[in-house]
């Protein structure tokens, strides 16, 4: 391809695939860099967008990559504002013909105002933290599956799979788990020894431990 117009009618397809797909928000222009840059648009749909139509011009970054100030032009999913304070998500690819010389441009500008607006909005309707430190509540069809949670946080706590844990991480990982009220669900005893890879005696020697450690903490 040397010019535009030597692909006009795959250009005016690609155009009208745009247009319907992406909607009235969203305007789409093609441009003629080897034309006047005063007068580079070529199609433009959805020009009330921006306000400009067919014989118009390109934006000042297009005069950045023609003067060759940038070295690739292209540039997706950036935002610009007009002058009435509206938003743009914009993205901009440049043609090039068989020598690598510009010769278009195609744009795509989606005014996001109001979806801006209405995310503001939310944000403030909801009002919460995404990183706030309150516990995480978690709901399950039943019991098997909550005590199959905690263990996998039992495990994230301690850092390391249960299967390589010496005898301090356990001892962290039982008091997790009692701590969580583990051990109030019915036969979690079996699941957790078995987990944990010990015997019954081992683990109920080492909630002792820790409920003797806690013991003695609240006297001190």
């Amino acid at each position: 391809m040397k010019e535009l117009k030597d692909e006009k009618k795959f250009l005016t397809q690609l155009m009208d695939m745009l247009e319907q797909q992406l909607g009235p928000y969203t305007e789409v222009v093609l441009h003629d860099l080897k034309k006047d840059y005063a007068n580079t648009i070529v199609d433009i749909r959805n020009g009330h967008i921006t306000g400009r139509q067919v014989g118009g011009t390109g934006s000042n970054l297009g005069l950045e990559v023609l003067q060759g100030t940038v070295k690739d032009g292209n540039r997706f999913n950036y935002i610009t504002q007009l002058k009435d304070n509206r938003i743009l998500r914009s993205s901009s690819l440049y043609i090039k013909d068989e020598e690598e010389n510009l010769i278009g441009c195609l744009c795509v500008n989606t005014d996001i105002t109001e979806s801006v607006k209405l995310e503001s909005y939310l944000k403030d309707m909801n009002h919460y933290d995404i990183n706030a430190t309150d516990k995480q509540e978690v709901f399950v069809t039943e019991v098997n599956q909550l005590l199959e949670y905690l263990l996998q946080e039992g495990q994230k706590l301690v850092g390391k799979p249960a299967g390589v844990m010496n005898r301090e991480e356990k001892l962290q990982f039982l008091k997790y788990l009692n701590d969580k009220g583990a051990f109030l669900i019915t036969k979690s005893g079996e699941r957790i020894q078995t987990f944990l890879g010990i015997s019954k005696y081992t683990m109920y020697a080492y909630l002792d431990m820790i409920k003797k450690e806690e013991a003695g903490t609240k006297t001190e």
